[in-house]
């Protein structure tokens, strides 16, 4: 299984304990405020805008608070102006690392992510450092007890998926961004049970870490997580999938 499967899976096994701290809401909450404020207040016509409500409400969000963060995106409403921050670097083995952020006061949000990576034994790197070696996908994850592969296969055949592999417990479904909408919906279609589904990055090689590395680097990955600006984090870190659950637990 790559290593962004792993760790996506278990943040995603862990998300009850994002939703307790409200943090889930916060992050939704600034998507569609800032899309509403890049493309304008209606679904229909904004993308991004659609796609973020949609996710607002997968996670029962009440209407009344996506309909007072797209007013605010629109001006219709007072609130806090937020910028978009996009961070690259190295964690411990030399990890690779793109870190995306939205945040209402910059000045703190560089110098509280610099921290965060020195203090987990990572580094900031330039603009473009990494970014070379990431690659945008749609990405979804079905326990394999949900579905038998050749139901899968005709399924992303036929809806425009990308690829499907065997990753273990879980098959792992590839698409292009452009497709990922159809593909998931066709998922959804078929009443199949998903662990995970979403755009995200996807590096071309990883590195496997092992010990004391591996757990230093699990700790910065959730430390950044766990920052409030922070949106998603990707890397190329890999491990075993044992250890992985171990540090994680």
């Amino acid at each position: 299984m790559s290593g962004h499967s792993k760790w996506a899976t278990i943040k995603h096994k862990k998300g009850a304990l994002d939703a307790k701290r409200g943090k889930i809401f916060t992050r939704l909450i600034k998507e569609i405020t800032i899309a509403a404020r890049q493309g304008g207040g209606d679904p229909d016509a904004n993308p991004r805008l659609r796609g973020a409500v949609a996710a607002a409400k997968a996670e029962n969000m009440p209407a009344d608070n996506i309909k007072r963060a797209i007013q605010r995106g629109t001006g219709e409403l007072p609130g806090a102006t937020y910028e978009e921050i996009s961070f690259e670097g190295y964690g411990p083995g030399g990890v690779a690392l793109i870190v995306e952020a939205t945040t209402d006061n910059r000045n703190r949000a560089v110098s509280e992510i610099r921290h965060t990576f020195a203090k987990h034994g990572g580094n900031l790197g330039e603009p473009n450092s990494v970014r070379f070696m990431f690659h945008k996908k749609g990405i979804i994850a079905i326990p394999k007890a949900a579905a038998d592969e050749e139901k899968l296969m005709n399924i992303v055949l036929e809806a425009g998926g990308e690829d499907l592999s065997d990753e273990g417990d879980t098959w792992e479904i590839i698409t292009e961004p452009h497709d990922y909408e159809t593909v998931a919906q066709a998922i959804r279609d078929a009443r199949i049970e998903t662990v995970m589904s979403e755009i995200t990055m996807i590096a071309s090689t990883y590195t496997k870490l092992e010990g004391p590395t591996a757990a230093q680097m699990v700790r910065l990955l959730e430390a950044l997580e766990d920052h409030d600006d922070v949106n998603n984090v990707y890397s190329n870190f890999d491990m075993d999938a044992k250890q992985l659950e171990e540090v994680t637990s």
